[in-house]
C-alpha cells in the first residue's frame, strides 16, 4: 500500500515518452534528460529492462490494446513490476473497466488513453489522457499554400483549446499521445512545437520520435543523438521552473462550454478566439457558478439553452453586478459531432458561424487580460499567480521560421518583464504605458518563450 501511494504521488512529475526498445542499454540515452517515464509496447517488455529502469528512477508503463487478452496482458505487466498499464487507442468504456478490474489487487496504476469522446474527465485518475490528437503546426495545402480560418489568420493545428478545457475539469496530469505523421522527417524545432503546444496548458505530450530518428538514435547515430539532445532541452525548459505550476489560467473573458458544445474539439470556438490573440478561459458548463465566473467581465454562454435554473441564476447575478453575457442567436445550438471527430467539418463551421458572429462583435479588438500583435502564426496561454501580482504568458510559434517584432499588451500597470527561452538566457525587457495597461516588445521567438510580468 505504501509503495502504491508513493507511485501515485510521483505520477504528476512523470515526463512520458514512447520507448521502442527493451534493451536495458538503451536507457543510457535518457541520461541527462527530463524523461523519467517510458511507455513500452508488448514486444519490448523485458524484466531486466524494468528492473534497471527502476534502479535509475525511471517508471515503466506497459501499453496494451483492446482485445480478449487485455486482462491477461495487464496482469502480466503488473507481475513484472511495471509501474502502470496504459490502454491506448479506440475502445469502449467496458474495456477501460476491465483494465481497472485486472489491476485492482496490484500496485500498477491503470492509465487510459482513449479517443477524446471517451476521456473520463470527471474521474479521480492520476492521469487523464487521449490517444486522439492533432500534430501541431500551421495547416498547409498540397502545393504549399497556407490554409486560413474564419478569422483570416493561418489555420493552426493545435490541441491547446481542447487541453485547456480538460485542464478546467481536472487536477490530474494530462497526457497527449500523438505520433509524428508517417514518413515525415520532423525537424527538432517541430518537436519543440509539439512539446510546447501541450506544455503551455500544463499538459504533457508523450514524446514519440519519427521512425527514422528513432532507429538512428537507438543504433548510436551521432547526428540523431545531437538532435535528441536538443529535443530534450525543450522538454527540460518547461520543467525548469516548478513555481510556474502554481499559476492558474486567467482571463476576464469566460467561455461556458462542455463536452457536447465544443470542449472536446480542436479548432472550435475556444481556438477560434485564441487565434484573435486575446486571452480567454473555459468554464465547463457543469461547473458554471458564481465562483467559476469570478474575475470575468464578459461570458460567452455557448450552452444557453441547456443550463439549469441554478446556473441561470448565477448568470443573472453576474449580469446584475455589471458583467456582460453573450448568448447565441435564438434557437442556435452547437452542431452534433460524431464520436471520432477531433475538429468541426467545414459544414459544421458554417453552423457555428451564427455564434461566431455575435462572439466576434462582442470581443474583437478588446483586451481581457493580454493581447498580442504581429503574432498571426502564434498562440499563447495566459496564467496568473494566485495573488495576481504576476502573469505568465506562454507563447508558441507554429511555423518553421522565427516570429519577430512581437508586442504584448497586458491590462494594468506592471513594472518588470522577463522573457524566458528554451534556446537562450533569460532577458530583461522594457515596459511602457500602452492602451489599457502596459506594453512589452519582444524581438524574436524561434519556437517558444514565456513572458513573465510583475
Amino acid at each position: 500500500m505504501f509503495l502504491a501511494f508513493a507511485v501515485l504521488a510521483g505520477v504528476s512529475n512523470w515526463i512520458p515518452m514512447r520507448w521502442n526498445s527493451g534493451d536495458p542499454r538503451s536507457l543510457d540515452l535518457l541520461k541527462d534528460t527530463p524523461v523519467n517515464c517510458v511507455l513500452l509496447e508488448r514486444s519490448d517488455w523485458d524484466p531486466r529492462f524494468v528492473k534497471i529502469a527502476a534502479s535509475r528512477g525511471i517508471a515503466t508503463i506497459a501499453v496494451v490494446h483492446s482485445g480478449p487478452d487485455l486482462a491477461d496482458q495487464a496482469k502480466h505487466a503488473a507481475r513484472m513490476k511495471m509501474n502502470a498499464v496504459a490502454l491506448a487507442g479506440e475502445y469502449d468504456s467496458e474495456e477501460g473497466d476491465r483494465l481497472r478490474a485486472a489491476l485492482v489487487d496490484t500496485s500498477a496504476i491503470p492509465i487510459e488513453l482513449p479517443i477524446r469522446r471517451h476521456v473520463r474527465i470527471d474521474s479521480h485518475d492520476p492521469v487523464v489522457g487521449t490517444s486522439q490528437a492533432l500534430w501541431p503546426g500551421v495547416e498547409v495545402e498540397h502545393g504549399g499554400r497556407t490554409v486560413t480560418g474564419p478569422s483570416s489568420n493561418p489555420w493552426i493545428n493545435t490541441n491547446s483549446g481542447f487541453l485547456r478545457f480538460v485542464r478546467s475539469t481536472t487536477n490530474a496530469a494530462i497526457w497527449v499521445d500523438v505520433r509524428p505523421p508517417p514518413k515525415l522527417a520532423v525537424t527538432v524545432d517541430q518537436y519543440g512545437v509539439a512539446i510546447a503546444d501541450s506544455a503551455m496548458t500544463g499538459a504533457h505530450w508523450i514524446v514519440s520520435l519519427d521512425d527514422d530518428l528513432d532507429r538512428r538514435l537507438l543504433t548510436g547515430d551521432a547526428q540523431a543523438a545531437a538532435g535528441w539532445k536538443r529535443i530534450a532541452a525543450y522538454l527540460r525548459y518547461f520543467e525548469t521552473y516548478p513555481e510556474w505550476r502554481d499559476y492558474r489560467p486567467f482571463s476576464e473573458m469566460a467561455v461556458v462550454e462542455d463536452t457536447d458544445s465544443g470542449g472536446l474539439l480542436s479548432s472550435s470556438l475556444l481556438d477560434m478566439l485564441s487565434v484573435l490573440h486575446t486571452s480567454v478561459r473555459p468554464v465547463p458548463t457543469r461547473r458554471l457558478s458564481a465562483e467559476s465566473l469570478h474575475g470575468a467581465r464578459i461570458v460567452l454562454n455557448v450552452d444557453a439553452e441547456t443550463i439549469s435554473e441554478q446556473q441561470k441564476q448565477a448568470l443573472q447575478d453576474f449580469a446584475a453586478s455589471g458583467g456582460v453575457i453573450v448568448n447565441p442567436p435564438p434557437g442556435w445550438r452547437f452542431p452534433q459531432v460524431s464520436e471520432r471527430q477531433m475538429a468541426p467539418t467545414r459544414r459544421q463551421m458554417d453552423q457555428i458561424g451564427g455564434m461566431w458572429e455575435v462572439t466576434y462583435t462582442a470581443t474583437a479588438r478588446k483586451n481581457f487580460g493580454v493581447r498580442t500583435f504581429n503574432t498571426s502564426t502564434m498562440l499563447f496561454n495566459l496564467m496568473a499567480a494566485r495573488d495576481h501580482k504576476s502573469l505568465l504568458i506562454h507563447l508558441v510559434n507554429y511555423t518553421d521560421f522565427a516570429a519577430e517584432t512581437i508586442t504584448v499588451q497586458a491590462l494594468g500597470t506592471w513594472k518588470r518583464a522577463r522573457l524566458y527561452r528554451p534556446d537562450g538566457a533569460t532577458i530583461e525587457l522594457s515596459v511602457y504605458p500602452a492602451n489599457d495597461g502596459t506594453g512589452v516588445d519582444i524581438e524574436r521567438i524561434a519556437v517558444a518563450g514565456t513572458l513573465r510580468i510583475d
